[in-house]
């Protein structure tokens, strides 16, 4: 079974920077990170969950909505089976609670995510 295990966000102020990291084990037959779409979604209390920066199995042009392009980056080691989302400029309406995801990525952030990583909090605010 696929786990994914998400490092601590964090409280910071607006304009700092943050990175996230998630660590994938368990994948079947011995396959790695770089086999599989990989995203990162968000989720503010009310509200559904966003994905905000995915990217393929063979990593072409990763997909950013416009409220984090430029300011985001999502990125893989597949050596170390895990994934990155470097986080710049943060913007107090960042705050959510930040998920990692790997599976079948179809287009943008759609696609079959059965595995999803615990949560971790970011919260920006002065």
């Amino acid at each position: 079974q696929v786990q994914l295990a998400e490092s601590v966000g964090g409280s910071v102020h607006p304009g700092d920077s943050l990175r996230l990291t998630c660590t994938a084990s368990g994948f079947p037959g011995g396959l790695t990170l770089n086999y599989y779409g990989a995203g990162w979604f968000r989720q503010v209390p009310g509200k559904e969950r966003e994905g905000i920066a995915c990217m393929s199995e063979g990593d072409d042009q990763p997909y950013y909505p416009a409220s984090v392009k430029g300011r985001f980056t999502i990125s893989r080691d597949s050596a170390k089976n895990t994934m990155y989302l470097q986080m710049n400029n943060l913007k107090p309406e960042d705050t959510a609670i930040y998920y990692c995801t790997v599976g079948n990525l179809y287009r943008h952030c759609e696609g079959d995510f059965r595995n999803w990583g615990q949560g971790t909090q970011v919260t920006v605010s002065s």
